[in-house]
């Protein structure tokens, strides 16, 4: 999968507030299928779709012991995402800052 893939994934997972609280309640610990499922007052199939977007996207990692199946969250692609944010804003800030000082020279020509 393709960087811009990833993120396109990434993004539209943490689009939806039900899926971002659900990575908020895994930001605490690992818990099972049922115990994030208790915190919404939604379908289990619902629940199971939210969860397939968080997988696809690799924000989520879901293991199998016995009958219990457990969810973890998975940091890397916030990191990725994180990242990518960051780089604009760093570019967007300098375009910012030029655009200030040249209205300060505008500004000064004029006062002239």
């Amino acid at each position: 999968m393709t960087t811009k893939d990833s993120l396109s994934l990434i993004f539209a997972a943490l689009a939806d507030p039900t899926r971002r609280n659900i990575l908020s309640r895994l930001s605490q610990n690992p818990a099972t299928v049922g115990e994030v499922a208790e915190l919404f007052e939604i379908s289990a199939p619902a629940i199971s779709q939210h969860l397939k977007v968080l997988e696809r996207a690799g924000l989520i990692e879901r293991t199998t012991k016995a009958q219990w199946r457990t969810l973890t969250i998975r940091t890397e692609p916030l990191n990725e995402a994180s990242a990518w944010v960051e780089k604009h804003r760093r570019e967007w800030n300098q375009r910012f800052d030029r655009l200030e000082e040249h209205l300060k020279t505008m500004t000064k020509k004029e006062e002239k």
